[in-house]
């Protein structure tokens, strides 16, 4: 009984770790030749496919409600003129990489995870192992790059779209003055704070990528172990994503001092 409470104990453990040696064999694998070209372009248009009309409908409400919390708190200290800064640091720093990985992990993951689970019950892993063909190489690493690259596409449609949901929302509803929402862009944001939100989409795009490419390909016991990992791989990046996004903000306060208005 005890060994089997420390076996159901440190099972998390082995799960990391056996993840931690799997995302170290897809860095393997990026420098393999030959290149996936035809795959990585497949890939990259299936995920875009499956993500953008979301993203860009969820970054609206995602504007919409910043820009009317932070409007209604700035106002209470009289300094309406920043609504508009405050709002774009919202969106580019947070709302943009978090939307973006949402979607990207809550679509996109599941469809990598639910494919390679189907290859993995189907025995097409076994196959190609034994004609010689590493599937990190010819399956994962596409789909890994091709997540990174529409992760940081996407963050920029879901800034775009939120500062624009912001301001339509900000002059409709709070009475806001469409000249100072503009020109407050500058007053609070800088440059590095663009850089950030584009690193967090790169990096949460790479995390999603491989979760679920890890438990599609160790997905097993029919249908249901398929669904389970799809399950699985998506919880698994939401809390991964929500740990590594605090990490990577805490780092950027500590490196880049913001900016006085």
């Amino acid at each position: 009984m005890a060994s089997l409470t420390a076996t159901r104990v440190l099972a998390p453990v082995g799960t990391a770790g056996k993840l931690f040696a799997f995302g170290l064999d897809v860095g393997r694998g990026l420098f393999r030749r030959p290149f996936q070209t035809r795959e990585f372009l497949q890939q990259a248009w299936f995920i875009a496919s499956v993500t953008i009309i979301p993203t860009a409908l969820v970054a609206i409400p995602f504007g919409a409600v910043i820009a009317l919390q932070v409007g209604g708190l700035i106002k209470q200290f009289g300094a309406q003129s920043f609504t508009g800064s405050a709002a774009v640091l919202a969106v580019v720093r947070e709302a943009g990489p978090i939307a973006t990985s949402l979607l990207i992990a809550g679509a996109g993951g599941s469809a990598i995870a639910a494919d390679l689970g189907a290859r993995k019950i189907r025995e097409e892993l076994d196959a190609m192992m034994v004609l010689g063909i590493d599937p990190i190489q010819r399956l994962v690493v596409p789909r890994v790059l091709a997540c990174m690259l529409v992760s940081v596409f996407l963050n920029g449609l879901v800034s775009v779209v939120g500062v624009a949901g912001g301001y339509v929302f900000n002059v409709v509803l709070q009475d806001g003055t469409p000249g100072a929402y503009l020109a407050s862009f500058t007053a609070l944001a800088q440059l590095p704070d663009l850089w950030q939100g584009m690193a967090k989409a790169l990096i949460f795009g790479l995390i999603a990528a491989i979760v679920a490419c890890y438990k599609g390909m160790s997905a097993g016991g029919g249908p249901k172990g398929v669904g389970d990992a799809v399950n699985e791989s998506v919880v698994i990046t939401f809390m991964l994503l929500f740990v590594v996004n605090f990490v990577m903000s805490a780092i950027y306060f500590q490196l880049v001092p913001p900016k006085t208005g």
